[in-house]
């Protein structure tokens, strides 16, 4: 199933009193991204929206673009954008433990 959601803020470090919970949740990651087992990583590959999901998700993108979207539409498509981008940055580091794993056998 192919992503339509971007991380952006790999890297970026925000001070005590702007942090997202993102943030929070991407240092945690990052810290602990060495003690990432195969098979864990591989688990966390395997979250994704279900498809139910991402068809709401593109309903809403859809009425965003449109410019049609409801003020609660906008908090709920907020909502899933950050999630996506979570998912993103769990991805990414879950693939990067498994690249560094094969390079070290």
């Amino acid at each position: 199933m192919a992503r339509c959601f971007a991380l952006d803020t790999i890297g970026t470090m925000a001070s005590s009193d702007t942090i997202t919970e993102g943030e929070i949740l991407e240092r945690i990651i990052v810290q602990s991204q060495g003690k990432l087992t195969p098979g864990a990583a591989r688990s966390l590959l395997e979250l994704q929206f279900p498809a139910r999901e991402t068809a709401h998700i593109r309903k809403l993108l859809r009425r965003n673009n449109a410019g049609t979207i409801s003020p609660s539409e906008r908090s709920t498509l907020d909502k899933y954008l950050r999630i996506g981008q979570l998912l993103d940055l769990v991805h990414a580091r879950a693939r990067s433990a498994l690249a560094k794993r094969s390079r070290t056998k």
